[in-house]
């Protein structure tokens, strides 16, 4: 089932089918008589007395022909609460038999101008879904007819459209198996976004090597796919300042490698890339809305897979920063990637900021589980702004602990460091403690582990069950609160 929405400038009249009305929290309907005729305003306020009026929308069928709906928004109701509201008008499609439906932007109480392209994104944003190898395709195609003066602007239109086109980019995605999503189709596939006006840049493996990027290449030597550092580029504003810079972790499939998973689950692994697939939405996102911002977006791509090649327990290997890491567990590879990752990104780019995300540990879950992504970070402000964002859309974060009293469990006897904290607990700061350094010149840096954000088993507010975009609306809106 798919959602077409058109705006229109014509007049609700008394007998247009299936009208959408927004009403304040207590369902009043007086203002709405002249949309009425004949007895229809007294059936509905009759009604009414017998409904729950704790429920956001109430629907009411006055003819085989004819229905009215009506959507109550409580005073200062914040844009998430819209989102939601039209998120819960998607799901009603189901139970209803009519495919168009006009929605009258003149209704809205208190004189509110921009809650429209709010509910209609959530409404976008709920009707995903990823069926590309179905044989058998929900074919029904609901039309939303936008009427009155209300609708937002065309600049408002083309954001939300733009944050819909990301969003479910990063999904579909997530969502691809791993026999159709290996590194070499997903270096191909960002490639293809050059047309949105992205500089993309792909090291291979032979420049990966010379570079001297072992910690990201050992990842992926047990397998027969290629390792890959991918750069996205978006220049919005004329001027060469400093870019922000956003940093996936890109493990297409992870079998743990030698240290290999337990089969139970292990399909689930598919999404072990969500957080390059959040960087990849987001950068097309900012150039789809033609974002007055310079950015960046890198990606290691890699397959964790054991093998005659694959790295071993006990390897030790040079990074990017000169930095040598022990490896104990090949489990742990998300951090090997954003390691060399995230010091060639500083190094290349010298950003304002770097934030990476990653689905990084189980621990995050077990903390946090899926209402909030960790996040770690050297930066207060940085952190607060992405607080801020993430409370904004819902969708977000809560600030761990970093210390230098964290080192002692990632240090190694035969390396600079070791790969995974073998001692116990803090599963997830040491992940992050490990992360931190390589971040060589001091620069502002977030860690987002989103281990229990980027995939639901159950659905959301915004999405069904399975990928969720988690963090292309989040980062969008970071940008667009601090750095536009």
């Amino acid at each position: 089932m798919s959602i077409e929405i058109n705006y229109k400038n014509k007049l609700v009249k008394k007998n247009t089918s299936n009208v959408v009305f927004f009403v304040n929290e207590k369902f009043n309907i007086s203002g709405l008589k002249k949309y009425f005729s004949g007895n229809e305003h007294s059936f509905i306020s009759d009604l009414l007395k017998t409904k729950d009026l704790n429920k956001k929308i109430l629907s009411f069928d006055i003819s085989s022909k004819r229905k009215i709906i009506l959507v109550s928004l409580k005073k200062n109701i914040k844009n998430a609460d819209v989102e939601n509201l039209g998120a819960m008008f998607y799901d009603l499609f189901k139970e209803f038999k009519q495919s168009e439906y006009f929605l009258n932007s003149d209704s809205i109480p208190n004189n509110i101008k921009d809650y429209i392209g709010y509910f209609l994104h959530g409404l976008k944003l709920k009707s995903y879904k990823f069926e590309k190898y179905k044989t058998k395709k929900n074919k029904k195609i609901i039309s939303i007819i936008v009427i009155g003066k209300n609708k937002p602007t065309l600049k408002d239109q083309t954001k939300f459209r733009a944050l819909e086109n990301g969003t479910f980019y990063t999904r579909d995605l997530v969502s691809e198996p791993g026999n159709v999503l290996h590194p070499d189709e997903y270096a191909k596939r960002i490639n293809s976004l050059k047309k949105l006006g992205l500089k993309i840049n792909i090291l291979g493996e032979k420049k990966l090597k010379k570079l001297g990027m072992n910690t990201l290449l050992g990842v992926g030597q047990g397998s027969i796919r290629g390792s890959y550092l991918v750069s996205i580029e978006w220049n919005g504003l004329k001027n060469k300042s400093k870019p922000l810079a956003f940093v996936g972790k890109g493990v297409c499939f992870d079998t743990g490698g030698i240290s290999l998973k337990p089969a139970k689950f292990m399909e689930d692994m598919t999404y072990d890339m969500a957080g390059s697939a959040v960087v990849v939405g987001l950068m097309k996102s900012l150039a789809l809305r033609k974002a007055k911002v310079n950015a960046v977006g890198v990606v290691g791509l890699v397959e964790n897979m054991p093998g005659g090649n694959a790295q071993r327990p006990g390897d030790i290997v040079k990074s990017y920063s000169g930095k040598t890491v022990e490896i104990l567990n090949t489990d742990a590879e998300g951090r090997l990637v954003l390691a060399d990752a995230l010091t060639y990104t500083e190094e290349k780019f010298k950003p304002k900021f770097i934030i990476d995300l990653a689905t990084l540990t189980g621990a995050i879950i077990v903390s946090l589980g899926s209402e909030y992504a960790g996040l770690f970070s050297n930066d207060d402000k940085l952190s607060n702004q992405l607080i801020s964002a993430g409370e904004n859309v819902e969708e977000k974060v809560w600030r761990m602990p970093l210390n230098k009293n964290f080192d002692k469990l990632i240090d190694s006897k035969n390396a600079d460091m070791q790969n995974i904290n073998y001692v116990g607990g803090a599963g997830s700061t040491t992940a992050a403690q490990f992360l931190q350094r390589f971040i060589l010149n001091k620069t502002p840096w977030a860690h987002l582990d989103i281990a229990g954000m980027a995939f639901s088993k159950y659905g959301g507010a915004l999405n069904s069950s399975g990928a969720t975009g988690y963090g292309v609306r989040l980062l969008n809106k970071l940008i667009e609160d601090n750095y536009e």
